[in-house]
């Protein structure tokens, strides 16, 4: 079923539900008990288990995750890094990153077990989409992992990751996974509901977006902090270019709210939530030029 020729919104809802390949990110705040920066074991496991019934309904899952940097902190006791250079608070984020990253795997790798499943890591920098080579050998990976019947569980590699070579949110690199392995839908699950014409924290008179049909100039310029808006606060704006990627890309991209982890099997059951951004494919396009230039512009 083709979402571009469906008019209605119930269509277009509707039309989710045959979607076969399926990215999901989560980020941290959603991993994390808020009190204490604990992992909410609670959460992470119906997380697990949403993407396993994803599996088990015969489609491709694969999910992008944040955490690893708090979960090493946590891990060392590393309240804050205080540190004289900023070339020595890299190499304590980077050392956090090594202790948290393989912790999130162990647990991410003992739920999926659990509901019979298999997951593999996938580690990511700038270069893996940047040059030509590593690109490839990226996308072979993820295609032959599918077709295993493995869950791709995807972070950027900060291990090994500064400035140069990052993509610098998971926003964003959920977006280039989406579009490396032609995925249908991506979904961000996010601590707001979707879209709104401003921030609802802030102003009551924030209208909800539920279906974006063309991601225009004008609604980019709305998640840019520097545009006079609050919308950017809270990450919209990775958020929207995550959308330009996406949706450049030929994938539909939902923004929902991470609170109730069901909304997964909600939204997959053609149920209206979240902001829905449907796909306009760019033949014009270029994953590798967009995401060598990230940052370059700041």
């Amino acid at each position: 079923m083709d979402i571009k020729t469906i008019q209605s919104d119930e269509g277009l809802r509707e039309a989710i539900r045959h979607k076969k390949r399926i990215v999901v990110k989560i980020g941290s705040s959603s991993l994390q008990h808020t009190e204490t920066g604990d992992l909410d074991y609670i959460r992470l496991e119906k997380l697990v288990r949403e993407l396993c019934d994803i599996r088990n309904q015969g489609k491709d899952v694969i999910l992008v995750t944040s955490g690893a940097i708090a979960v090493g902190r946590k891990a060392v006791n590393l309240k804050e890094i205080r540190t004289k250079t900023g070339a020595e608070a890299m190499a304590v984020k980077q050392a956090c990153s090594a202790i948290g990253q393989a912790r999130l795997m162990m647990t991410y790798q003992k739920l999926f077990a659990e509901y019979n499943q298999v997951a593999a890591q996938i580690l990511m920098t700038k270069n893996t989409i940047v040059d030509n080579l590593n690109r490839y050998n990226a996308q072979n990976t993820f295609c032959e992992l599918l077709r295993m019947g493995v869950v791709p569980i995807v972070n950027e590699n900060d291990t090994v990751a500064t400035y140069e070579i990052e993509i610098g949110d998971n926003d964003t690199l959920s977006a280039v996974v989406a579009a490396l392995v032609k995925a249908d839908l991506l979904i961000l699950l996010s601590d707001i509901d979707g879209l709104y014409t401003d921030d609802p924290r802030k102003n009551p008179e924030a209208k909800f977006i539920s279906e974006v049909r063309q991601l225009t100039d004008e609604l980019m310029e709305m998640g840019k902090p520097s545009a006079g808006s609050d919308v950017g606060t809270g990450g919209m704006n990775t958020k929207l270019i995550a959308a330009r990627i996406a949706t450049s890309s030929n994938v539909d991209m939902i923004i929902a709210n991470s609170q109730d982890i069901g909304i997964l099997h909600r939204l997959l059951g053609g149920e209206k939530e979240g902001t829905l951004f449907l796909a306009h494919e760019d033949e014009g396009f270029d994953l590798p030029e967009f995401v060598d230039n990230l940052h370059r512009t700041e």
